[in-house]
């Protein structure tokens, strides 16, 4: 048979053309294991704790930005990671896992060549149970993997997927061997870490954010990387900046798109210059979102979605502060959530606006690094810390890509919070029940 009618996968096993474009594979049929709960600091939390990953590794969920619990919130998914202390090699895999929070158990539905430690697979789910989504190298090129959990196979298709909509009609995305340019552990390993794909100076006509129709597998062009860089109010402080697209964010309503923008100049002018952008779901009506005196330096950080899909909360310096900010998807309807609260971390918010959660890093008075959960009363303008555990260093690391954050986010009734840490050395993955308080 011809190449193209057969290719092997991140796992070893033969993918069959289906369509051009389309692959399927029937995936290993995999034995759940048992494993049991454990409770962390039982009694010395603000709320109950529990450890919901198994002690035979490291794992790690998505980012923040994403809700790792299946529509039920019976399963979540999670990456099982190499236990490495460099910047992972291309070729190396990472096992996508489902836990079932009911019975306990642990099932390995997929390996991955396309990964990273602070997204782990982007595993994320469909509009259902059935469906999960990460992304894998085929034929040379990461693109958008869909995992039937029914009936037990995958299907590749034609472009990447950053994020996908909630509906589960198509995904969306930049070229993911593109991202580790501007900063590594969100795309995947590079063949050549030390320099990683690149574009060419400008803002790239041709390239941008990619969509991705799942029933039909046509790929196209949404919005162009010259098509947002235009937007932009002021003119660039340098000549031969680079323009690259970092995260891109539906809202829960799939209505409209959160996109940041970044731009590398060659003296390192402003980092790397991270702008927020909006625009409709069909690529229409992109809006630069909030400037401030000189929006091509830094500016803030961790922007996400309001549950409302009008509104976006993000870290904005303000006086010399960062603050938790919020303003609508056009910059409009500008206003701080705490005068009072240093903003950290990585934000979310709940739908009634009342509680934010992020996390921090303090030092113990060892000068062990510590991940710590806030729970912030925006009505009240007071915290309390859910808990605080240790986890590995975010600074003065060789590799820093090798750090663990907390990347808290929100049950999808938004009773629970699930978070990252390392007690024992290892990444693991913890929820805190908040049910008797929110």
């Amino acid at each position: 048979m011809k190449r193209r009618n057969f290719i092997t996968t991140s796992a070893g096993f033969l993918a069959i053309a289906l369509t051009p474009g389309v692959w399927s594979c029937q995936r290993p049929v995999s034995k759940k294991k048992n494993f049991t709960f454990k409770k962390y600091r039982a009694g010395k939390t603000f709320v109950p704790i529990t450890q919901v990953t198994p002690d035979d590794g490291s794992y790690v969920h998505t980012y923040y930005d994403i809700c790792s619990l299946s529509p039920s919130q019976r399963y979540l998914a999670v990456t099982k990671v190499p236990e490495i202390k460099r910047v992972p090699h291309f070729g190396e895999t990472a096992d996508a896992y489902i836990i079932d929070l009911e019975e306990q158990t642990i099932e390995n539905v997929y390996s991955t060549k396309t990964w990273g430690f602070q997204i782990g697979a982007n595993l994320e789910w469909g509009a259902n149970d059935r469906y999960l989504y990460t992304n894998d190298v085929v034929d040379g090129t990461a693109v958008c993997v869909e995992i039937d959990l029914e009936i037990n196979e995958t299907r590749a298709f034609a472009g990447p997927k950053y994020n996908i909509a909630p509906d589960g009609s198509c995904v969306v995305g930049f070229p993911l061997e593109l991202l580790n340019v501007t900063q590594q552990g969100y795309g995947g390993p590079s063949q050549d870490p030390e320099n990683p794909p690149s574009l060419p100076v400008g803002a790239a006509k041709d390239e941008g954010i990619w969509r991705t129709d799942l029933k039909t597998n046509k790929k196209s062009l949404l919005v162009s990387l010259a098509d947002v860089a235009a937007k932009i109010p002021e003119p660039a402080p340098e000549k031969d900046g680079t323009f690259y697209f970092w995260h891109t964010k539906f809202n829960n309503q799939g209505t409209r798109i959160m996109q940041v923008l970044r731009c590398m100049f060659p003296s390192g002018y402003g980092g790397r210059n991270a702008m927020v952008f909006t625009f409709n779901s069909d690529g229409s009506n992109i809006n630069f979102t909030v400037g401030a005196p000189d929006i091509w330096a830094s500016m803030g950080g961790h922007p996400n979605w309001h549950p409302d899909g009008e509104h976006i909360i993000r870290i904005i310096q303000i006086d010399e502060t960062e603050r938790f900010c919020q303003f609508k998807y056009d910059g409009s309807d500008f206003k701080i959530l705490s005068e009072a609260l240093e903003g950290t971390g990585h934000p979310r918010i709940e739908p009634s606006g009342k509680y934010l959660m992020t996390d921090s890093y303090p030092l113990d008075s060892y000068g062990n690094q510590q991940v710590s959960i806030r729970l912030i009363d925006t009505l009240a303008d007071a915290e309390e810390i859910v808990c605080t555990l240790p986890t590995l260093p975010r600074e003065n690391l060789k590799y820093p890509t090798l750090r663990l954050d907390g990347h808290p986010f929100w049950s999808r009734d938004y009773k629970k919070i699930f978070f990252q840490g390392a007690p024992e050395g290892r990444r693991q993955i913890f929820m805190a029940d908040l049910s008797d308080i929110i």
